[in-house]
Parts: C-alpha cells; structure tokens; sequence
C-alpha cells in the first residue's frame, strides 16, 4: 500500500511581529516567552535560540500570561476568539477554550482561581470595548466552551497596556484618551478621574500607558506629551493627589514598577529606557540607543532581569543594574523594501532593506537577524518630511566575494545617487568598502546585476547598471595605480549602452555569462557580453516590460519576460522568435538558480496567485491559487544545504531549492509539505528538557551516556572491533550489578571506584612498545612452529568474523619473528651516503 503524499501547504516562516503583546519570564527566568504572529515563541535567555515555536491558533496572538498557579503552564489569547492553555516546557496544548468573541488582550491573576480577563469588542456599538472575566470550566476534555463572562468595566481602550491590575487583584485601572478608571472589587466601587482635554500649553494629556504598584495604591499613568503621573489616595473620588515625572520628549509608550515597587521604568520613541527611583526627578537612570521605540516593557518575576520590546522586532534583554544583557532580533520591518529579496551566497541569509541605510542579514532557520551591514554610513534624525538617504538596490556576485549597493537621496530638483563596491575580507568576516561612485547615472538607477562567472579570475567580474537616463552602464575591475591606495583594484565604468533614447528598466545575465539582456520600456534588447554588439531584439506589444530573466541549464536557449499589460512572453534564441505567450499579470517572475523552473506569481481580483513553469513547456508544472490573503511583493528561491526528499513528482521543483515569498504586511512565506513545528531541529527540542537538568554526577552520567546511545544510533548496522576488557570497569561493574545487601562498606569500595576514574598511561614511546615486544618475543621463543601453525590457522578462522567492520589485521608468530630479526638488524651505515 502507497503512503499518501503529503499536500503542499503556505507556512509562515518567519518574519511575524514580535510586539504584538507583551512578553512573559518564566519564573526561573531561563525561558522568554512572546507571541509571533498566530504563535506563541519560546526563547532562551541564555543561548537568545528559539526552543518552542507553539502554533494552534487561526488568528493573531493578543496576550500571554503564566498561569498564577501552575508556572509551568501559559494562558494565550488570539484575536480567533480562543484562549489555550499551553505546556509551554513540552510545547503540548492542555485544553482551549472557545470564547467566541475576538480577544484583544489577557490578564491572569492568582487572587482569582478559575477566571481571566480579556478585552473583547462590545457587542452592537463600534470601536467600543470592555473588560470581562471569563470563568474557565474545570471539566474533562481538550475542547470547552467558556460562554460564562461578566463585564467588568465598559469603555476600555483595545490596547493591553492601557489596562493594569494593583495589590494582587484588589483594584482594575483603565486609561482612554484623557480618562482614567479605578474600580475595587471588594467594595465594588468604581472611580472615574480625568485630566484637561486637548493640547494645552503643557502639553497633550492624553493617556498611553498605565501601570499599578505591586505593594502600594500607587497608578503610574504615561502621557502622549512625555510626562509620566503617579496617582495616590484614588481611594476617594475628590481627594486624589498625583505627582509628575517629565524626561521623554515624545509618548510615554509603556510603564513597568520593579517587583518590589521601588523603580519604575519607562519607554518610548527615543529608544531610551528609563528608570526612575523613588519616584524622583532627580534620581534616574539611563539605558540609551536601544535602536528603536520601546513598545512594551517586561519584568521578571524575580526582578533580576527585564525584557524591552521595540517595533523593529527586536527584543532587548538588560539586568537589574540597567546594564544590557541579551539581544533576539527578529525580521525588521519596512514601509517599503526597495532592494527586493537577494540572498547570500556565503551564509544562504535573505538580504534586504533593515535599519534605515542599513541592510539585514535574516536567518531564515532560527527566524533572526545575523548582522546588519552599515551601508549609508550616516546618521538617521527621526524627523517627519526629512529627506534622508535610503538604500534602494542591492547585488551580490556569484560566490558572494562582491558586493553591490546603490543609495540614493531624494532632491526637488536632482537625486543624489551613490554607487558602492564592497569586498568580503576573510580575515574580519565582513564586508569593507572599496570603490565609491558619485552620481553613477544622471537619474535614478532602476536594476543592476552581476555577470555570474568564474570569480577566480577578475577580469570576467563586471557589474551592470540601469537608469531611468536611457542607458546602462558596463563596470569593470582595474588595477588601482595611486601608490597611497588601501587595495589593489578598483571599479570603473568600461562601456555605455543604450537603444533608442528609451529608458532602461530591467538586466539579467545568462548563465554562462555571454549575453546581456537589457529592457527598454517595450522592448528587450540582447547584446554580447564580450564585444557589446547588439544581437536582436524581442517585443510584445502592449505593455512595458516588468520583468525580464534567462532559462537555465537545458532550457538556456529561452527569455522569459512578463509586461505590465498582463502577458508572460517566452522568446527562443536560436530561432530569434517568439515560443509562446500567456495572458497573466506576473507581478513577480524568480528563477530558481539551481534547476530549469521559474516561479510567477499573478495578482488578479485580490488574489495571488502561483504558478511554477520551465520554459520549454507552455503548461505550468504547478498551479496555486489563491496562496495568501495579503499581495505578495517579492520572492526567492533559497537553495537548499540538502536535497529534499519528495516523492510527488509534481513537487519535484522544490527538491534543491525552497521558495519564499514576502506579503505586503512583511510576512514571510514559504511552501513546504511540513508543518513548522515538524521543521524544528531536534536539539532545539531537546535543549529545552537538558537546560533543567541539574548539574550533578548523576545527571553528567546520564548526558554521557545519552550521548553514547545517539552514537550507536547512528552508527546502526555497523560491526566495530575492539577490546571490550580494556572499557570495562571492574570497580564500576560491582558497584552497579552487586545486590545492595550484600555490598561491602563504601569505605572499602571508594578507594577502588576512585582509582577505577584514574586515566592510565597509554602514551607510550615506540621504543618502550619495541622494548615490551621483545621481552613477550623471548618468552615465546622456545614455543613449537606446529603450535604456531595452529595460532595462524585460529587466527585465519577468526579474521573474517572480525572483517565485517573495520579491518583489523593480526601477525602471526612466524611473522612477528622475522619481524623482530629484521627490527634488531644495524642499518646505520647508510648514514654514511
């Protein structure tokens, strides 16, 4: 019977917002736990590696909480109306339940024993909401309902940090624009306080963020105009007092107290966390360039660590003493990723727009960031309607020895443009700077691309530049004259090309580097990469051309090129001749590097859709439809370290290379017939159960001896020779395999088990090995040939058994003496010669 084969499913790989709520230390404070998009993610605080990816909710995780009596357990809230109750240390879910409204976010609190709170929309009025408490049902079974709610309090902001618990449950704050709402439980009080509405000369009042003292009936309130206001004696509705803290020049985005309540911390867009002690002015301190806005502050539960989360997805870990600790970054986000999806060659990384002027190197593995490369090499001034420089084009060579940027900066009346070279240097493992060019086109530069050749020889490495100026320009390596210069080669402009006045949009090189195909709007022209002649053109009328790229290996002879007026265009070189056409509107056309196929992804009625063709055969090999919600706007092949095994044939394009694409809401998808949680390493799933082991003799034991049974997995169905006697223990033996009852005393055994760990002295010299042969060789001497005869026929007998595995071949003693002859003969007289 044939196994079914596995359906090819979109997973999200990655890139998933890791500030959409805030994140949770477990109690020992070794594991961080945050919600990524529809999962909830598990670090570690030591090694910053992903240990847990827990997936199981359809929609966006709002909230996450330990469960107040069972630390072992996590409570998440999603936006698909479930609450689940996770064992986060195995990554197995307990028990879910369906709420049946969109929860927004989730408070656990140990004062109350079968109840959380959520934030759910109200029912009938828009963009109004309230905080209930759901009663969650003790009953068997993996899938309840939880439909017993009551309302806490009405008119609550949808944000998780506008709402905040005091003195262990007593008392609920909630803060909406310039409102803020204290009820008690107990008394069943509720008190309504406000500030002066709209912008005064002090400032914008309006509340952001609100945090309650852990010991103290004290409400810490941050503000949209950077002030921070301790509330007291809230108590009363009239005599209420607050006191104001002032330092952040912009929106307090979130408030945290220390455990014991003697420091409050404070975050915002100035990517400075702050920490104020004994609610002063004057006593604070300062954690700066954190890199980007603070969006959520976390605490541990034993206050030795806290966690700040930034909305370039970037977790920062820092001690106590303020002092930074750990870093987890995540894919950065972008308002617009002009340099496309290019990956490494070297590290196999996708490559794309990070910081501003900076380029990400993202780990597609463990879903963070390698390194980020510096390219514009200026200081960014966060200031609206400022024109900065921003890098829009990114190119690596073949083997990833060049690299190519170009960075350019909007002028009213010129743009300033600059193209870079930048060289891999081997001994600091980074790229350095090489050759600058100001103002490579007098216009913008629309593609660029590297001649994929033999980077071993310099003279084939050239680089191509297209530019809204209607020409493209040919870089080439020269050797750099100037005596003074750093490096010993340079890059300048050896050819200029254009057609027809028209404007340059699109270059591709074939695979064996010997034509160049460049696009002019309708037109795409072919030209010869060694004398630059121009060979023939292709058009297809309407439409310009969007995208242009070569066949590979038996299909090479083909161009694929697809216009904006919704044709996919398939052109013969050899024939100079049109092969086929198809009516699709291609927004994206990727190569796969290491075989035939190419992908096209069409966007058509609000769908996306695939489709996977070689070039040769009209009919796509695969068809998609509808593949995501969002419209994807780039896509890579990433070549694989192994090829995958597939047993479709239909899926046989994704064997060397995986394809993943980036949605307009930056998430990061790929194809895969394996779920996300079956693609997780198995030492990642295993770190998390060793990191709790205790470090005793026994636990080293068991590690050892874990670590002995994996390698005999491995080596299964192998015959290995050697002396058992020599790795046995006597010492060990009796202490393990002896009945307890009848054991001698421990004073008696220590001494034997001690000597037994003892390292014998198994080094020793050739002449000492030679000395011990000779001395065994003279006992031996008087021993019968026929008794040796008998040894070399025992000896013949057994060497097959022991041939089965490693050869392991022994003398005779016929053979030993004539090797001991020739051993004692004087061989120093060839000295003289």
């Amino acid at each position: 019977m044939v196994a079914p084969v596995a359906a090819l499913r979109v997973v999200r790989c990655g890139g998933s917002s890791l500030h959409g709520a805030r994140a949770v230390f477990s109690t020992d404070s070794k594991y961080l736990l945050c919600a990524s998009g529809d999962f909830v993610k598990m670090y570690s605080v030591a090694t910053e590696e992903t240990l847990r990816v827990m997936g199981g909710h359809a929609d966006l995780v709002t909230g996450i909480q330990l469960n107040p009596h069972n630390h072992m357990q996590l409570y998440s809230s999603s936006l698909d109306g479930s609450i689940k109750l996770w064992d986060f240390m195995d990554g197995i879910p307990i028990k879910t339940f369906a709420v049946g409204s969109k929860l927004l976010a989730l408070y656990a609190l140990a004062s109350f024993e079968d109840s959380v709170f959520v934030v759910i929309p109200k029912g009938g009025e828009r963009d109004t909401f309230q905080l209930v408490s759901v009663k969650l049902t003790k009953a068997a079974g993996q899938d309840l309902e939880a439909k017993e709610l009551s309302v806490v309090l009405d008119g609550v902001d949808a944000s998780p940090k506008c709402i905040a618990f005091g003195r262990e449950g007593e008392y609920v704050a909630s803060v909406k624009e310039v409102n803020l709402q204290v009820y008690f439980f107990k008394q069943k009080q509720l008190n309504r306080f406000s500030v002066s509405a709209g912008k005064t000369k002090s400032g914008n009042n309006r509340f952001t963020c609100v945090a309650c003292h852990p010991t103290e009936d004290c409400i810490a309130t941050g503000h949209a105009d950077g002030k921070i206001r301790l509330w007291r004696n809230f108590c009363h509705k009239k005599e209420y007092t607050f006191s104001t803290l002032h330092w952040h020049h912009d929106t307090v985005m979130d408030l945290a107290f220390s455990v014991e309540g003697t420091c409050l911390l404070s975050g915002g867009v100035e990517s400075v966390l702050v920490l104020w002690r004994n609610e002063s002015n004057c006593q604070k301190d300062f954690l700066p360039r954190l890199g980007s806005a603070i969006e959520y502050i976390s605490m541990a539960s034993d206050g030795a660590l806290c966690c700040t989360l930034h909305t370039d997805n970037r977790i920062t870990i820092v001690n106590s003493n303020l002092r930074f600790a750990k870093s987890i970054q995540g894919l950065i986000k972008t308002a617009n990723v002009k340099t496309g999806l290019v990956v490494d060659p070297r590290t196999k990384a996708l490559v794309l727009n990070g910081e501003p002027g900076h380029l990400q190197f993202y780990c597609l593995q463990s879903d963070q960031q390698l390194f980020s490369l510096d390219i514009v090499q200026r200081q960014y001034i966060h200031q609206a309607g400022l024109n900065q420089a921003d890098l829009v084009k990114v190119a690596f060579s073949a083997q990833g020895k060049w690299l190519a940027t170009v960075e350019e900066r909007e002028e009213v009346t010129d743009p300033e443009l600059q193209l870079k070279l930048w060289f891999y240097d081997e001994e600091t493992q980074s790229f350095k700077l090489n050759t600058r060019i100001n103002m490579p086109h007098e216009d913008h530069i629309t593609d660029m691309c590297f001649r994929d050749m033999d980077e071993l020889e310099d003279d084939s490495l050239i680089l191509v530049t297209t530019g809204r100026d209607r020409v493209f320009k040919v870089w080439a390596m020269v050797e750099d004259t100037d005596p003074e210069a750093q490096q010993s080669v340079s890059w300048s402009c050896d050819f200029v090309g254009s057609y027809h006045n028209y404007q340059a949009t699109n270059c591709c090189f074939s695979e064996d580097g010997s034509l160049l195909a460049v696009s002019f709007e309708e037109t795409v022209t072919v030209w010869d990469s060694v004398t630059w002649d121009l060979k023939c053109t292709f058009c297809h009328p309407p439409g310009k051309i969007r995208n242009i790229c070569f066949g590979r290996l038996t299909c090479s002879k083909y161009l694929i090129g697809a216009t904006d007026y919704g044709f996919l265009c398939c052109w013969n070189l050899l024939s100079c001749a049109l092969e086929w056409s198809a009516h699709l509107n291609v927004v994206v056309l990727q190569p796969d590097p290491l075989s035939e196929h190419i992908a096209a992804v069409s966007w058509l009625s609000k769908e996306s859709s695939l489709f996977v063709f070689k070039p040769n055969e009209p009919r796509p090999i695969y068809i998609q439809r509808n593949i995501c919600r969002e419209k994807i706007q780039l896509a890579a092949f990433v070549p694989r370290d192994e090829p995958e095994t597939i047993g479709s044939e239909k899926y046989l394009w994704l064997r060397r290379s995986q394809l993943f694409f980036l949605t307009d809401a930056q998430e990061l998808m790929t194809l895969s017939m394996k779920s996300l949680q079956e693609r997780l390493t198995p030492s990642s799933k295993q770190l998390a159960v060793e990191e709790n082991l205790p470090m005793t003799p026994f636990s080293l034991l068991l590690g050892k001896h874990r670590r002995q049974q994996s390698q005999e997995n491995i080596d299964l169905g192998k015959i290995i020779v050697c002396n058992k006697r020599e790795q046995d223990s006597p010492a060990v033996k009796e202490l393990l395999h002896t009945p307890a009852h009848v054991l001698p005393s421990a004073s008696f055994l220590c001494p034997v088990f001690i000597d037994s760990l003892l390292i014998s002295k198994e080094n020793k010299s050739a002449e000492e090995v030679a000395d011990e042969v000779e001395m065994e060789s003279e006992r031996t001497e008087d021993d019968s040939d026929e008794e040796g005869d008998v040894t070399e026929m025992e000896q013949e007998d057994t060497s097959p058994v022991e041939l089965l595995g490693e050869m392991t071949y022994k003398l005779s003693k016929s053979q030993e003496k004539e090797l001991r002859r020739i051993r004692k003969t004087d061989y120093s007289w060839i000295s003289a010669f």
